[in-house]
Formats: C-alpha cells, sequence, structure tokens
C-alpha cells in the first residue's frame, strides 16, 4: 500500500490532486483509515494514477477519464478505445479551429502598422547613475525567462520615455518592473529587448558610485561606465505590452517587515501544486491572507476570497529583489496577480500570478 505522498510522488499526481480526484470520485483510495483520515492506495492504482495524469495533460474531461478508468479494470477495450478516438478527433477539430482563427488574426496583424518598428530605428543616449541602474536591473532579471520556445521573453525590456528609462521581465509566471531616472534624450519613446547575458554584463560594470553612458543605435544597445562597456545586438522580438499587463484595480494593501516575513514564508505551510511542464518537479506554493492591512501565511486556501496562492520560490525572489527592509505586499481577487511593491518608488514592484488551489 503507498501513503497519499507515496502516490504523488510515484504517480507525478499532486497530493492535492489526488484528494480532488478521490473526492471527484475518478481515483478512489484503497482504503481510508477510520481514525486519521489518511489515505492509501494499492497497488495497482500506481498505473491508474499514471494513465489519470496521462489524460489530464492530454485534456480528456473528467467524465471520460472515469469511464476509461473503468475500462481498463473491467478489460473492456473497445470502450477504452473509443473514448480515446473521440477525444482525439476532438483535439484535431480544436487544432483546426484555432488553427483558422490564428490566420484571421496575422492577416489583421499584417494589415497593422507595427508600432514597434520605429521605436527600434530611433538613436538614444542617456546618462544614467550606476547605482540606480544596478539596482533596476537587480529588481527585474529574475523575472527574465529561460524558455526558447519564448525568445521574446528571454531579455529585459530598456523602455525609454519621456526621459525616464523603465526596465522590464516577464516569463509569464512572474513580471517585475523598475524605473531608472535618466537625462540626455527627450524625443519619442524607444524600446528595446536586451538578451539577458547582456543585461548581466551590464550589470556587472555597475560597481561605483558614478554616472554611466546607455547608447541605442538601431538593433545595437551599449553601456559604458568609465573605460569599460558591454553592448550588443538587442533581441529581434517584441515584448509583450507591460503596460497593459500592470494595470491592475487597487487591492487590499499590507506593509511588511521583509526579515519576519522571509522567515514566515520560508517556515510556513506549503502546498503542494501542480508542475509548471509536464513531468516537471511539484511546485510548493504558498498561501497568503491579506485583510486589514496585515499578511499572514496560511494552511489553507479554499473559500476564502481574501487568500491567494502563490509559488513559494517566487515569492522569496520577489522579496530578495525587492531591496528594502519594508515593501507593500498586494492583493486582489484571488485570479488576480500578487503585487510586492517597494514603499519609495511606485515604478519599481514585481507580479506574481496566483495559483489556482484544487481542493
Amino acid at each position: 500500500m503507498r501513503s497519499i505522498g507515496e502516490m504523488a510522488r510515484d504517480s507525478g499526481l499532486s497530493v492535492s490532486a489526488l484528494r480532488f480526484y478521490d473526492g471527484a470520485g475518478v481515483l478512489v483510495p484503497a482504503r481510508v483509515d477510520p481514525a486519521t483520515g489518511y489515505r492509501w492506495y494499492g497497488p495497482e492504482q500506481l498505473e491508474e494514477s499514471r494513465v489519470l495524469a496521462r489524460l489530464r495533460r492530454a485534456g480528456m474531461p473528467l467524465a471520460d477519464i472515469r469511464l476509461v478508468l473503468a475500462g481498463l479494470s473491467g478489460a473492456d477495450t473497445d470502450l477504452v478505445r473509443g473514448l480515446l478516438r473521440a477525444h482525439l478527433r476532438r483535439l484535431e477539430q480544436g487544432l483546426s479551429d484555432a488553427r483558422g482563427e490564428f490566420s484571421t488574426v496575422r492577416a489583421l496583424l499584417e494589415r497593422r502598422e507595427n508600432p514597434m518598428t520605429p521605436l527600434r530605428t530611433a538613436t538614444v543616449r542617456l546618462t544614467l547613475r550606476a547605482p540606480e541602474l544596478a539596482e533596476a536591473l537587480d529588481a527585474v532579471r529574475f523575472a527574465a525567462g529561460t524558455d526558447p520556445e519564448l525568445p521574446m521573453l528571454g531579455g529585459v525590456l530598456f523602455d525609454v520615455d519621456g526621459g525616464a528609462l523603465r526596465l522590464a521581465a516577464t516569463d509569464r509566471y512572474r513580471m517585475a518592473v523598475a524605473g531608472v531616472g535618466a537625462a540626455g534624450y527627450d524625443g519619442p519613446r524607444v524600446q528595446v529587448l536586451v538578451p539577458c547575458r547582456l543585461a548581466d554584463a551590464m550589470r556587472a560594470l555597475l560597481g561605483e558610485d558614478t554616472s554611466v553612458q546607455l547608447t541605442v543605435d538601431a538593433d545595437r544597445v551599449a553601456l559604458r561606465a568609465g573605460d569599460h562597456e558591454a553592448a550588443g545586438q538587442c533581441l529581434d522580438h517584441d515584448f509583450p505590452d507591460y503596460r497593459r499587463l500592470v494595470r491592475l484595480p487597487a487591492g487590499r494593501r499590507a506593509l511588511v517587515d521583509v526579515a519576519a516575513f522571509r522567515h514566515a514564508v520560508e517556515t510556513g505551510p506549503v502546498r503542494d501544486g501542480e508542475p509548471r511542464e509536464p513531468d516537471g518537479p511539484l511546485v510548493d506554493l504558498t498561501v497568503l491572507e491579506v485583510a486589514d492591512g496585515a499578511v499572514s501565511v496560511c494552511e489553507e486556501g479554499r473559500g476564502a476570497p481574501d487568500r491567494v496562492a502563490v509559488n513559494r520560490a517566487f515569492l522569496l525572489q520577489a522579496l530578495a529583489a525587492g531591496a528594502r527592509d519594508e515593501l507593500i505586499v498586494e492583493a486582489g481577487a484571488p485570479t488576480a496577480p500578487l503585487a510586492v511593491r517597494r514603499t519609495d518608488s511606485e515604478d519599481t514592484f514585481s507580479l506574481l500570478m496566483p495559483v489556482r488551489l484544487d481542493d
């Protein structure tokens, strides 16, 4: 017999998912201890759980999965094959429909003028304070993407507008934005996407309290600090419209002592989350409640409108990137991003995407 934790480890399903499937009658434990409520699974249920995980990744509805598992246990192979064929037809039809819709959107994009194109051709020369640029890079670098399938997220956006510089980075699961005071340019808005490796090389030059010069010339960007320079090509991709993504309604705010809050997150209860990628490791979640000007780490999040679950590691990284003794934690609806803001700058903040809890 396997405990629920052992079953989660061996099957790839999270503990919370196993509880959900038990409640839904899809994968019911072989035995539940009447005294403790602990769930125990029989040896044959490991294969069922792995089939369940695969079918869920393929998007099969729970009602059909229940029939597939029943068919497998009863050796009704015709039923199982029929359900698989029917779901595959739905997927193929959905893919065909999606291709048609995407084709329409691409045609619309081709007819419209791309507002990003002229922004890359202007020449910009900015003077920045090295400590401010270093702090801004530190505030956003952790959120940059690493997925080779999404190269447009694999860098740091440098957005020059109105005599100021804003940096932004995102990997879809979190976003970070930071502002930097700048001088020497008063032209039209310019955006360039700086590769992470080049951004890191720039950061390495910012060790002294002095002024540095940032130059953007077409698709090339350079940072000069004294006799040293980091320069290279910008990424030829359009970064998402981060300004639209960060327009959030005001939420519930709490001022936190970062050291105490970090300790509470590191030592507090942790929930199991689904892997970010198929066959990836389980994600540790932290459930937070923001109410009455305070934030607390909670055991459960179900049915509580003031609670939100986020990736624990991402939250700790956002606290470190905030680089302040006190930060503001802001939460809206359970489906809205959790914001971590500096008290001295509304232009520097992190957003963490919420994670839905299964139970």
